[in-house]
């Protein structure tokens, strides 16, 4: 177990917005968790301070050859009073794999998850309990080494901060309109894009920009190589109901490996509905539609958790999908994996761990 050598509590309690002012990402909790890596020492220096700027030296790695990976994971609080956080293992798992690929040093999954646990402890009046509402959990890892020599760093810091939010998307849980991109490429396999990096976002602000100009909430990725296979949304994976069996692209090392996705995958196993992970084209998809074969399409995520699709422009052409209404199979999988992220509904799978249990 972590024993954390600080615990520094804030003078300053900021004040907590109300729920319907959320939004995501734009408020933070009080405290935020810091460790520290250098060849020499390894991980070392675990702490709790209160939520402040990080100070950097200019010439630090993570700004000239972007050298940084994150995480995002929620925490909720249940109707009875307890903390319950979805799969953290599978979210400290995924990012030790991005720090192998970007040659950043393994954290250790059980201090990962302690120091969580007793930051969530710290700051558990910041856990929201409105309807949609939710705990966002950032961990990231910058590379803090001053040298510009174009080589792994030497130094890193592992931080936590959180964030209350409200709904990933201002259409909630109602159909997303989702624009299909032909020009911009975002990862190819043996790149960077089953890695949880700072640069794979980067890439595609342009195109999330361009398609936000025409009406649409965000980008579907077709592979980089052929520019027909569908890959995923800028912040979730996709699935295709199509003649009774869910469809999503298989992942093929430039694809991220979701946890709300794995997650998904097993609940319509468990449900005994068929899932097909294979390469999906964008021909076939329209194909489909055109066919009457297209029931519903939805993207899943840690932020957004399901997000029905209503509509996909791939060069102008429009795909409106089941009307541009939520499917049925999508509201159950949102209302179940919310009800069990909740405590509200049992939870077979043995995906969710109390954080509640711990004192500081």
């Amino acid at each position: 177990m972590l024993q954390l050598l600080e615990i520094e509590l804030t003078k300053n309690k900021k004040q907590q917005p109300a729920a319907d002012q959320l939004g995501f990402g734009n408020h933070f909790t009080d405290h935020m968790f810091i460790m520290d890596y250098s060849t020499d020492n390894g991980w070392h220096k675990p702490r709790i301070i209160p939520y402040q700027p990080i100070v950097l030296d200019p010439a630090a790695k993570v700004f000239h050859y972007g050298q940084t990976i994150f995480e995002g994971l929620k925490a909720y609080k249940t109707d009875d009073g307890r903390v319950l956080l979805f799969r953290p293992q599978k979210n400290i798992q995924r990012m030790n794999r991005s720090n192998e690929r970007l040659s950043v040093p393994e954290l250790d999954i059980d201090t990962v998850i302690e120091a969580l646990k007793q930051l969530i402890a710290v700051d558990k009046d910041w856990i929201p309990t409105a309807p949609s509402t939710s705990l966002y959990i950032r961990p990231f890892i910058i590379a803090t080494q001053a040298q510009l020599g174009v080589a792994p760093s030497t130094h890193y810091q592992f931080i936590i901060i959180m964030s209350p939010v409200g709904a990933y998307y201002t259409e909630g849980v109602n159909p997303v309109k989702i624009f299909v991109e032909s020009d911009y490429v975002r990862s190819v396999k043996g790149g960077v894009g089953e890695a949880k990096t700072a640069g794979n976002y980067a890439a595609g602000l342009k195109a999330q920009e361009l398609a936000k100009e025409k009406g649409y909430s965000q980008v579907l990725w077709l592979d980089g190589v052929h520019r027909k296979y569908i890959e995923e949304v800028g912040s979730m994976n996709v699935f295709f109901k199509i003649n009774g069996v869910v469809h999503t692209p298989a992942l093929n090392g430039s694809i991220l490996d979701g946890v709300t996705r794995n997650s998904i995958i097993q609940l319509l196993q468990h449900w005994n509905v068929q899932v097909a992970q294979r390469p999906i084209t964008i021909e076939e998809l329209y194909e489909a539609s055109r066919k009457g074969e297209l029931e519903e399409a939805f993207g899943t995520g840690t932020a957004a958790v399901i997000s029905p699709i209503g509509e996909l422009n791939w060069k102008d052409d429009v795909l409106v999908i089941n009307k541009g209404l939520t499917g049925e199979l999508s509201k159950k999988l949102y209302d179940t994996l919310t009800g069990i992220q909740m405590g509200k509904l049992a939870d077979p799978f043995g995906w969710m761990v109390e954080a509640s249990a711990v004192n500081v």
